[in-house]
């Protein structure tokens, strides 16, 4: 589908990742007119990035989404109205997989509690068989994509063995072992580390519930960077909370914010952070090297990078 670009907005939306002004001023050398846009402008452009979703997007001829996830953005209306969808796959192995081992790390050096007990003045040693080192312990990436890749890269370098699971169970570069979806149990029973990073579909949705949790070892962590609806939530709650897991890190929630009521927060070996997984102050610049790169393929005739509708 061709059509003549002439202005691009930048919605406002993307200010809770970073500044929209960043981005606008990253892409001023392009050859088309770049503004920062609310929702009363989106009529005027003919291609937006976006955080959200607005249903004036079925009035443009192209959408672009910050982020990998378009779970958000309806892809029948979009098809319907001819709209181009397309996302910021690629950009997060790194930054989500660094993060992931961050969260490892805390787990096993005992860190978040050296945080806890600094907020109240503490001086407290862990209990000599607390801590431990990753190296020989195995993690499993449940989703082998962008970011299960990024993942199993960060942690095979820190020298854990790194199992995945995905549709086919066919081999992918960076991990020892993959499994097929249909083995996910088998999968996840014998790993120290439980790692999400699968997209929210509706075959994911719930992907990991009470069964899921029953099959994890007791001593095991779980670790959430894909979307919160992949988790049945007091499932995870009900396993926590009766010492059928060790602890979890988790990026995303059911409901975000996580409300202040959830027993999440209080949890002593639960981490929570606010679906920041992914934050880096090169995040825009990323972003715009794939929105320049399909400016430059839409003016050659040429097929989208990361397309989706």
């Amino acid at each position: 589908m061709a059509f003549e670009l002439e202005r691009l907005g930048i919605h406002d939306s993307v200010a809770m990742v970073f500044p929209p002004a960043e981005l606008a001023e990253y892409l001023a050398d392009l050859p088309v007119e770049v503004a920062v846009i609310g929702d009363d402008e989106i009529s005027a452009c003919d291609a937006v990035v976006t955080m959200e979703h607005r249903d004036a997007f079925l009035e443009v001829e192209w959408v672009h989404s910050i982020q990998a996830g378009v779970d958000r953005f309806p892809f029948d209306e979009f098809e319907a109205n001819d709209v181009i969808l397309t996302n910021s796959t690629g950009i997060h192995d790194r930054t989500v997989g660094e993060t992931v081992a961050g969260y490892l790390l805390m787990f096993a050096r005992r860190l978040h509690d050296h945080v806890a007990n600094q907020q109240d003045r503490r001086w407290e040693r862990p209990e000599w068989d607390a801590a431990f080192t990753l190296a020989g312990s195995t993690a499993c990436v449940v989703g082998t994509g962008t970011l299960g890749t990024g993942a199993a890269e960060t942690l095979g370098g820190l020298g854990l063995r790194v199992t995945g699971v995905r549709r086919s169970g066919d081999h992918v570069p960076g991990f020892d072992e993959v499994y097929s979806n249909d083995r996910l149990l088998e999968a996840i029973s014998g790993a120290d580390f439980v790692i999400v990073t699968v997209p929210l579909t509706d075959e994911t949705r719930h992907l990991f519930d009470a069964d899921a949790f029953d099959a994890m070892r007791d001593d095991a962590y779980f670790v959430n960077v894909s979307r919160g609806p992949v988790v049945d939530e007091p499932a995870l709650i009900d396993a926590l909370e009766a010492d059928a897991l060790a602890g979890a890190a988790l990026d995303v929630f059911e409901e975000e914010p996580l409300p202040e009521e959830s027993p999440l927060w209080g949890m002593d070996e639960v981490i929570v952070s606010p679906h920041c997984a992914a934050y880096t102050r090169d995040y825009f610049r990323d972003t715009g090297d794939i929105v320049r790169e399909n400016v430059d393929r839409l003016a050659d005739g040429a097929a989208f990078r990361n397309r989706v509708v």
